[in-house]
């Protein structure tokens, strides 16, 4: 079973920071590759950049529940729920389930 997790290449697990303006601050955000691109194309989808669809996101959150507390882990967990309810994986092959061997 761990073969199919492991045998992904390690630029998916790899860390890339990226600079980001949310509610008129700088900030850095760092995040893996394989959450980058997914990010990148749940913006593309709602027609924004992934710096505005962040910063929309933050918003939301900060309205509905007065902080935002770890912003990173709120992003990879929309990547999750993304996935979950069909998303694609944005370019990166979701592991397959395999016969138990």
């Amino acid at each position: 079973m761990c073969r199919i997790f492991a045998e992904q290449p390690p630029e998916n697990y790899a860390y890339e920071t990226r600079s980001l303006r949310i509610g008129g601050h700088c900030t850095s955000l760092r995040l893996e590759t394989a959450f980058w691109a997914i990010l990148a194309e749940i913006a593309r989808q709602e027609s924004l950049s992934v710096a505005k669809f962040a910063t929309r996101l933050h918003d939301e959150v900060l309205e509905r529940h007065g902080e935002v507390r770890n912003f990173a882990s709120l992003l990879r967990c929309s990547c999750l729920i993304y996935l979950a309810r069909g998303g694609s994986a944005g370019g990166f092959a979701a592991p397959v389930m395999m016969a138990a061997e």
